[in-house]
């Protein structure tokens, strides 16, 4: 809390920049932005939403610190927001909304009874430091994948990842793999090797859709 100091919660959504750092989306307007623009250290709590007990799925505590949105990093941040949270597009102009991005310093994980870690960032962020040509073309082969090869996608989420039917879409890609979401609930497939051009995305793309038809 600005001024005094005491400890505030509040909940956001939350997207991921390409090396796996949190993006918020917040109001001026909102005392956690007045606290965030005093004192920039936060802590997020992000939990699996498991079915049943809550205290038996996985969650993560992130500390870092959020910084504001930079002129060269301004349309990377929107760009994956929106693909996360389509709905945020009628407010995201308005002028109290601000793109943060949170620099993490640490993670807590409970990934289940006895299995407590505490992690560095270079354990957990994606190195994206020669990926430069990867995240040019990533919006195009988002567009492109979400347009032509939805099949491809159910596929991945089905076959690769054992989930449900649906209408699964891609929501962002980077070195080590794509995210995919369908509604509210967002999947991660991994690359089976580190990827950081175009052309090398549209092989293991491919390889992955191949090994998925391949389960049939």
């Amino acid at each position: 809390m600005a001024g005094s100091g005491d400890p505030y919660c509040s909940l956001v959504n939350v997207a991921s920049h390409a090396d796996g750092s949190p993006i918020l989306l917040i109001s001026r307007l909102a005392l956690h932005t007045r606290n965030i623009l005093g004192d920039s250290r936060v802590s997020l709590m992000l939990d699996e939403r498991a079915e049943g007990d809550p205290l038996e799925g996985s969650r993560i505590m992130l500390a870092g610190r959020a910084e504001q949105a930079s002129a060269e990093d301004l349309e990377i941040l929107r760009r994956r927001y929106l693909n996360a949270h389509p709905s945020a597009e009628v407010f995201v102009n308005f002028k109290d909304f601000s793109f943060f991005r949170v620099r993490p310093s640490a993670a807590h994980l409970v990934a289940g009874f006895g299995r407590i870690v505490d992690l560095q960032p270079h354990q957990f962020l994606t190195d994206i430091s020669d990926a430069g040509a990867l995240l040019e073309a990533e919006q195009n082969a988002i567009d492109h994948m979400n347009a032509d090869h939805r099949d491809a996608m159910n596929l991945y989420a089905t076959r690769l990842l054992g989930a449900e039917p649906a209408d699964w879409g891609c929501t962002g890609c980077d070195p080590d793999g794509i995210d995919m979401q369908a509604g509210t609930t967002t999947l991660r497939l991994d690359f089976p090797r580190r990827i950081v051009t175009p052309t090398a995305l549209r092989q293991v793309l491919k390889q992955l859709a191949d090994q998925a038809r391949a389960s049939i």
